[in-house]
């Protein structure tokens, strides 16, 4: 039985994912600021790259404090479409040649090579598959090879830019003792903030404390912290699967062929499963669409798209592809929905063209549904006026149920 100590574990992560593509595609735009993001005066940075973070720019902050910090800065709105290709293009070469890997987002993946050194060495295996990505995708991309996912990617960190790191066996705390805490997955701002004041600034001090004391301080953050610092990681490379999904479907009562009332299912069920998919932090990047007709005869249709987990533009792609599909004029007698190719990811990446306050509206509507239930917020387009939310829970605040008065055209 092959022991957590001898695993062998790579961390491939494409370098300032984004801007890289953007470089390839405009190479004017390399060696500059570069800022991916809403151009307008409420837009966010998603992206930046290594020239525009000397300014102390970083993703998530708003466009116009990094235009400030850095006037010459260059702007693109960014291309969803074209990140989401590269995705695909890498995954594909990964899983070419990987015997098993875990895609964590959009442009970082695991590699569980273990008991591949009695083949021949997993530092020269991991070397070359690099190259071949590299020379498919002509993009930028870093790897770490350590005995565990949290080492892996630390060293990852570290190679950046466009480069390699290998931890040996053994060495995980002498490669973290000297760095800052900061550079420990998972330790935040207020984290950081809390270990400084009690005089921890780099991850040997942190190793060096009683995992009671730490366990104490942070509860069982604490234990966490305590076995990082030391380089434990036990977490496995969880094998990616495309198949992986989350879908929904209605039998309608009676058979129809009302359009609107088939729209309005189409959005109420598009809003729950979009929510689901924020809960898990995870974006979609394959629709399908599915009718059943009252003869019993099934159809589907599936779309790839961009990466996405927002309900505006899942609700455009779901209801075209429904009309797409639906060529026979019949009697529907149930519909259905999946997301499939699911990723890692933050639904924020694909604002590109949205505001603060477009980001600010998702949060508080998944916040409500938290709250009270993803049925109690819903989008207009599907409110059955003789079943108002506020009619069905009593204890809603008033004007829960709908926001398009408030938010037109969303």
């Amino acid at each position: 039985m092959i022991t957590l100590q001898h695993r062998t574990i790579a961390h491939f992560d494409l370098d300032c994912f984004f801007v890289s593509v953007e470089c390839l595609h405009d190479k004017s735009l390399k060696g500059k600021p570069l800022l991916i993001g809403g151009q307008s005066d409420r837009g966010v940075v998603s992206a930046c790259s290594y020239e525009a973070r000397k300014f102390g720019i970083h993703s998530a902050m708003p466009m116009k404090t990094a235009l400030r910090l850095c006037p010459h800065a260059i702007v693109r709105s960014g291309d969803m479409e074209q990140y989401s290709y590269f995705s695909r293009e890498v995954t594909e070469a990964i899983s070419e040649s990987a015997p098993l890997y875990e895609k964590a987002s959009i442009d970082e993946f695991y590699l569980d090579l273990t008991g591949m050194d009695k083949f021949f060495g997993s530092l020269k295996w991991t070397t070359e598959l690099r190259q071949k990505i590299m020379r498919k995708t002509r993009l930028p991309i870093s790897f770490g090879l350590a005995s565990n996912k949290m080492v892996s990617k630390v060293a990852t960190n570290e190679a950046k830019p466009n480069g390699q790191m290998e931890i040996a066996f053994g060495n995980e705390k002498i490669f973290l003792a000297p760095m800052p805490v900061e550079k420990l997955p998972m330790v935040g701002r207020e984290t950081s903030a809390q270990l400084r004041r009690r005089g921890v600034e780099t991850v040997q001090t942190l190793s060096e404390i009683p995992i009671g004391l730490l366990e104490a301080w942070m509860g069982k953050n604490g234990i966490a912290l305590w076995n990082r610092a030391n380089g434990i990681d036990e977490s496995p490379v969880v094998p990616y699967h495309e198949q992986k999904s989350i879908s929904t479907e209605h039998t309608f009562p009676t058979d129809t062929i009302d359009l609107q009332f088939i729209h309005r299912e189409l959005v109420r069920m598009t809003e729950k499963i979009g929510f689901e998919l924020r809960q898990q932090n995870k974006l979609t990047g394959c629709i399908t669409v599915k009718i059943r007709y009252s003869d019993f005869e099934t159809v589907t249709k599936q779309m790839t798209i961009a990466y996405t987990a927002c309900d505006h533009v899942l609700l455009e792609k779901v209801k075209s592809l429904f009309h797409k599909l639906y060529d026979r004029r019949l009697l529907i007698r149930l519909i259905g929905i999946r997301f499939s190719q699911l990723v890692q990811g933050n639904y924020q990446i694909n604002l590109f063209d949205d505001t603060q306050e477009m980001i600010a509206l998702y949060q508080a509507i998944d916040s409500i549904k938290d709250q009270f239930g993803s049925q109690y917020l819903v989008r207009a387009a599907h409110v059955n006026h003789e079943h108002r939310p506020e009619a069905v829970n009593p204890y809603l605040p008033k004007g829960v149920g709908t926001f398009k008065k408030r938010y037109p055209g969303r």
